[in-house]
C-alpha cells in the first residue's frame, strides 16, 4: 500500500522521492497526477510502468512559472496571452520545443512539440522547490477513470507507488483543456476544465476542433473507461443497469436501476464536471454490467463532460 500524507505534511517526503527518480501521486485542481521529474528518463519510465501507459502517448509537463516554461518551449504571442489569462489553472498549451531543453524524449513521445501546464497549489509549490518540471499524467491505470481523491489513487495504484499526497477532492474534476496554435489558428485538442468559449473570449478568435493523430494526452479513442460498459443518451434504464443521471428529469425505469448517481440535480455543468469521475467509479463498484448515462448538454463544460463519456463508451479494442 502507498503511504498517504496530507499536503501540509508531504512536501519533504515528496521531494526526496522525486530527487531519487521515483514517482509521487499529487493533487491538482483538475485531477490527481502521477508526477515524476520530466528531465529524468528513469522517473518518466516509472510513470509509464505504473500506469501501463502506451509509450506513444505523450505526457503533460507541469511548470512552476512562465520563466521555466520559456526555457522549455517557444511561445508565440497568442500562447503568451492565453498563459497570462489562465495560468496557473486547467489550461495546457502545446508548443514547439526549444533545442536542448533537457526534457526526456519519453515525455513528448518523439514529437517536436511539448504540452505545458502550470498547476495551482501543492503541485506548483512542489515544482518550484524541485526546480525542474514534472511530467504528470492522471494518477490511474491507463485508459481507466481518472482519480479525483487520494483514496481513489491508492485503490488503483497503491501497490505500485510509494506516496499519495492527499489534498482532498479536486475542485475541477476534469483534466485540463488542451489547445495548440497551428498555422495561426487556435486548435482544440482536448476539451477540459476551461470551456472553449472562455478561451475564445481571451483569444479573440474561434477555436478549430479536431486534429490528426495523437498530438497530446487524452486523444485515444477509448479512455477514462470503467470496468462496466457505458451507454450514452439513455432515455430508459434496464433493471441490470446503473444510472448516471443529470438534472431533475429521470430516464424511464430509473427506480429499478442497480444504483443511481446524479451529477447535478440543479443541472449545473460545473458541479457535474467535479462529480463525473467519482460518480462513475461509484457506479462501476455497484456490480452493474452497464452504466446508462442520461443526456448532458454540449454547451460550456458539457463539451468536456461529453468528450470523456464518449471515450469511456468507445469499444475497448480502440485502445492502441
Amino acid at each position: 500500500m502507498a503511504e498517504i500524507l496530507a499536503v501540509g505534511e508531504a512536501m519533504e517526503r515528496a521531494l526526496a522521492l522525486l530527487e531519487a527518480g521515483d514517482v509521487v501521486a499529487i493533487p491538482t485542481e483538475t485531477v490527481y497526477g502521477l508526477a515524476g521529474d520530466a528531465t529524468n528518463g528513469v522517473a518518466v519510465a516509472r510513470i509509464f510502468e505504473a500506469k501501463g501507459r502506451p509509450r506513444f502517448n505523450p505526457l503533460i509537463a507541469h511548470v512552476a512559472d512562465l520563466a521555466m516554461a520559456n526555457r522549455i518551449a517557444e511561445f508565440d504571442p497568442l500562447s503568451t496571452k492565453l498563459a497570462g489569462a489562465f495560468w496557473p489553472g486547467p489550461l495546457t498549451l502545446v508548443l514547439p520545443q526549444r533545442a536542448e531543453n533537457n526534457m526526456h524524449p519519453l515525455v513528448t513521445a518523439g514529437l517536436d512539440t511539448i504540452a505545458l501546464r502550470m498547476p495551482r497549489g501543492f503541485g506548483g509549490e512542489l515544482i518550484a522547490r524541485l526546480g525542474r518540471p514534472l511530467a504528470a499524467p492522471s494518477a490511474n491505470s491507463s485508459g481507466k477513470i481518472s482519480a479525483t481523491t487520494a483514496q481513489a489513487v491508492e485503490a488503483d495504484l497503491g501497490g505500485k507507488i510509494k506516496l499519495v499526497v492527499d489534498g482532498g477532492a479536486t475542485p475541477v474534476g476534469l483534466e485540463s483543456t488542451i489547445v495548440k496554435i497551428e498555422d495561426g489558428k487556435l486548435r482544440l485538442l482536448r476539451p477540459g476544465g476551461i470551456a472553449a468559449r472562455e478561451i475564445e473570449a481571451i483569444a479573440g478568435a474561434k477555436i478549430v476542433r479536431g486534429a490528426a493523430g495523437i498530438q497530446a494526452p487524452g486523444m485515444l479513442a477509448s479512455h477514462y473507461a470503467p470496468g462496466a460498459s457505458v451507454r450514452l443518451n439513455a432515455d430508459r434504464v434496464a433493471g441490470d443497469e446503473a444510472l448516471l443521471a443529470f438534472g431533475r428529469d429521470r430516464a424511464e425505469g430509473w427506480r429499478g436501476a442497480v444504483a443511481v448517481r446524479n451529477l447535478s440535480e440543479a443541472g449545473d455543468l460545473r458541479e457535474a464536471a467535479a462529480n463525473l469521475f467519482a460518480y462513475m467509479q461509484a457506479l462501476d463498484r455497484s456490480g452493474a454490467a452497464t452504466i446508462a448515462v442520461e443526456p448532458i448538454p454540449l454547451d460550456g463544460l458539457g463539451e468536456a463532460i461529453n468528450d470523456r463519456l464518449a471515450r469511456a463508451a468507445a469499444p475497448r479494442d480502440k485502445i492502441d
